[in-house]
């Protein structure tokens, strides 16, 4: 069975790979939410079928190259590989980021790729394509993309921020992880990026779990009022049965046994419905005072 965020990626991967430029941020969010990159090698591995026959696309038209290996035909399960390890294409790959070759790769994020914001919304798409999880909405609320590169890691936080989607930070397991609990953030961030379906299956998730929960606490609510009633009914039959056994029940005032007679032949009424029952019926407030009177009766017994 597919797991939600395999669902969420299969959606992403149904963007087209049109425009060169959102192709470049696209690819420049898997790279830096990839496996590996530096000048020496790229290495991505996913188990996303969808995703791995996106990826030969994407760097074409991102970058016009190909990868040095591919996942072979019989490999259509389990770990998928891509790798470039020619310093031809690495270089080539370096400079239209706006790095430069010549010097370590400090992995940092050139915002002059993403001053649009289809290019925002395509790197962030490849980010999450390669490093991103999130949570069955039926559980819980969490999505989070992990990378290695901690500058990098932190300016896409700030991007997010600029953004106005205000993600958390942690490190994990030598990671450094963005994420999002809140499930508005979650579902714009999957909207933004290209999976508006998923976003909608959070809201509807979300809206059930609502509606049960109130549907929960109107039954907690109704069941607690019915206890309380059925204590109350138990409470003043006590109270009569002790004036019938001290022989006060035919003392009472006839309006007062009559509503005494009534509360012993239907124990099981609520208020409202014992003063129903009263010829002539009364309101809840007379029947409420008439039990009153009842248990004070009962009360001043020796």
């Amino acid at each position: 069975m597919e797991s939600f965020a395999w669902k969420v990626k299969n959606e992403l991967c149904r963007t087209p790979v049109q425009r060169s430029c959102c192709a470049r941020a696209e690819a420049y969010g898997v790279l830096l939410y990839c496996n590996t990159f530096h000048t020496r090698q790229v290495r991505i591995i996913t188990e996303n079928q969808r995703f791995a026959a996106r990826l030969p696309r994407l760097f074409r038209r991102a970058f016009d190259l190909r990868f040095d290996r591919v996942p072979e035909e019989s490999e259509s399960k389990g770990k998928l590989v891509f790798e470039i390890q020619e310093p031809d294409k690495l270089e080539r790959i370096v400079d239209l980021l706006g790095y430069d070759a010549r010097q370590n790769l400090a992995v940092h994020v050139n915002f002059g790729i993403l001053e649009d914001e289809c290019c925002r919304a395509s790197f962030l798409r490849g980010a999450f394509l390669a490093g991103g999880s999130v949570t069955d909405p039926g559980k819980r609320y969490h999505l989070e993309l992990a990378s290695s590169h901690g500058q990098a890691s932190r300016e896409v936080s700030a991007l997010l921020t600029e953004m106005g989607f205000y993600p958390r930070s942690v490190m994990r397991g030598g990671n450094h992880v963005i994420y999002f609990k809140q499930s508005e953030h979650i579902e714009d961030l999957l909207t933004t990026i290209g999976a508006p379906a998923s976003a909608l299956e959070i809201m509807t998730t979300k809206l059930d779990k609502e509606i049960r929960n109130d549907a929960n606490r109107a039954m907690n609510c109704d069941m607690a009022n019915v206890n309380k009633t059925l204590d109350a009914a138990q409470e003043q039959c006590q109270a009569i049965e002790k004036l019938r056994q001290a022989g006060a029940l035919d003392r009472l005032p006839d309006k007062l046994r009559q509503t005494a007679l009534l509360r012993l032949e239907h124990p099981e009424l609520s208020l409202v419905q014992l003063a129903e029952q009263c010829d002539p019926p009364v309101t809840k407030s007379c029947i409420n005072h008439r039990m009153r009177k009842i248990l004070e009766t009962a009360r001043e017994l020796k």
